[in-house]
């Protein structure tokens, strides 16, 4: 039996008489998602009755918010995709893609992406949601994804995301030896004329920083650590494309597949603080086969 997400909170004496409207804004409950829970199968209890938004909190009240059930999107079907989860609790997923499984549907992959595969996780395990994937990766970068299991979870971690709270870095495998052991990329990127989907470093596009560190150096490719302080489409590609080392594999922008058959970037560590757990998540993703096997195959090399 499928139920639906809910908040509880004990009322302690610093909010004795506040308004449940009040209380709960603090929460960062928007007054739209109060008015999706009072017309759309949604209930605030307190002691276990229903009560309006204007009710007065007591000292030792057990106040009680009932999120309505979520529709999964329209046309999105669910099918087995292969995926891990490397961490679930009531509010949120962090999964380790693999390469070659697209986040989301589109024109060309219809079926077959992480949110198909997240929709038949969620039926199997009675998750009355859709999807809310909180930092998309491109279909052929493998690692770490945070997903949001309801609406209110979204909209804290996106808030999160928007002041630069949830870390993440990346492992990639680049043409060329890095000369620089750790440097700085700022340098916008905008849509490439005559493209729908490549990106280009431009005067006219949107600020992007990249910092990157040197992990090892080999004779003809670099192994380096790389952290955003933005989230531009291609970012990481574009960015290292620009300073003459596109990732391994990357025909889009540069690179060439030799070595490995889709671009060389791992998403691998992922650190934020869980808004309503109220505590700190650190997670890593070791480097998957395909990229584990070209480390190996250029040390050897070397």
């Amino acid at each position: 039996m499928e139920s639906t997400f809910q908040l509880e909170w004990k009322i302690t004496s610093k909010d004795d008489g506040k308004l449940v409207l009040d209380f709960v804004k603090e929460k960062k409950i928007s007054k739209r998602a109060l008015t999706d829970i009072k017309f759309h199968g949604g209930d605030i209890l307190v002691n276990n009755s229903h009560v309006t938004v204007r009710y007065q909190l007591k000292k030792d009240d057990l106040l009680t918010v009932i999120f309505p059930k979520e529709e999964k999107g329209p046309g999105l079907e669910a099918d087995q995709v292969p995926f891990s989860i490397v961490y679930e609790d009531s509010h949120c997923l962090v999964i380790n893609k693999p390469p070659f499984v697209p986040s989301i549907p589109s024109r060309d992959h219809v079926r077959g992406t992480l949110a198909n595969g997240l929709i038949h996780y969620y039926e199997e395990h009675h998750i009355p949601s859709t999807i809310h994937i909180v930092n998309r990766l491109d279909k052929d970068t493998s690692g770490l994804m945070l997903v949001a299991k309801h609406r209110f979870a979204h909209s804290l971690f996106s808030d999160m995301q928007k002041s630069k709270s949830i870390h993440r870095s990346y492992e990639a495998f680049v043409h060329g030896v890095m000369k620089e052991q750790q440097g700085t990329i700022s340098s916008p990127i905008g849509r490439k004329k005559d493209s729908i989907i490549e990106r280009e470093v431009c005067d006219d596009g949107q600020s992007a920083v990249t910092h990157f560190q040197v992990l090892q150096p080999y004779k003809e490719i670099t192994h380096v650590k790389l952290v955003l302080e933005t989230g531009r489409t291609h970012q990481i590609r574009v960015h290292l494309s620009s300073i003459g080392h596109p990732l391994c594999g990357d025909t889009l922008y540069g690179g060439n597949q030799l070595d490995i058959n889709r671009q060389a970037l791992h998403s691998s560590e992922l650190s934020f603080w869980h808004p309503l757990l109220e505590k700190d998540l650190y997670f890593e993703a070791k480097l998957p086969e395909d990229m584990e096997i070209l480390a190996k195959r250029t040390h050897l090399n070397n």
